[in-house]
């Protein structure tokens, strides 16, 4: 994990992630030849996009956040081999591209959460990556309804 010199200079790398994140799922939905996987993958570009913009309300706000609950980890996309994104992708490797993308990003706030000593940071990292575990479930699930269940 990259070292912070300040509390402003994590919310701007957690920022330009998740940025990154929504240039990812956008750049997916436009190469799926498959309407309910682009629709899945916009949806997912501004669920992060919302994501972004709670990190910057709490860059000039303050972060105060509540934060409960966990999510079950299926750990689907942990064993399978990483597949590249392009133009001919199936809803299988869209699938599988997402879930790898969102376990990092997951585990990237969950460091993230570890490393400040603000209470709020504390609170809305953790929150954060209670909903990209929560993303990477709905991917899993998914995978495991269209790939893995018997005919």
């Amino acid at each position: 994990m990259e070292k912070f010199e300040s509390v402003e200079a994590v919310l701007d790398f957690a920022i330009e992630r998740e940025q990154e994140a929504v240039d990812f799922y956008e750049g997916l939905a436009e190469q799926a030849d498959n309407a309910a996987l682009e629709k899945t993958l916009t949806a997912f570009a501004r669920v992060e996009a919302g994501h972004k913009q709670k990190l910057i309300v709490a860059k000039t706000y303050g972060a105060v956040v509540e934060s409960r609950g966990t999510v079950v980890d299926m750990k689907v996309g942990d064993y399978l081999v990483p597949v590249q994104a392009g133009p001919n992708m199936t809803l299988q490797d869209a699938l599988i591209i997402a879930m790898k993308r969102e376990k990092a990003a997951m585990d990237m706030y969950t460091d993230l959460a570890a490393i400040v000593d603000d209470s709020d940071l504390n609170a809305l990292f953790t929150k954060l990556a209670r909903e990209e575990a929560t993303h990477k479930l709905t991917f899993e699930t998914s995978y495991e309804e269209n790939f893995l269940s018997e005919n």
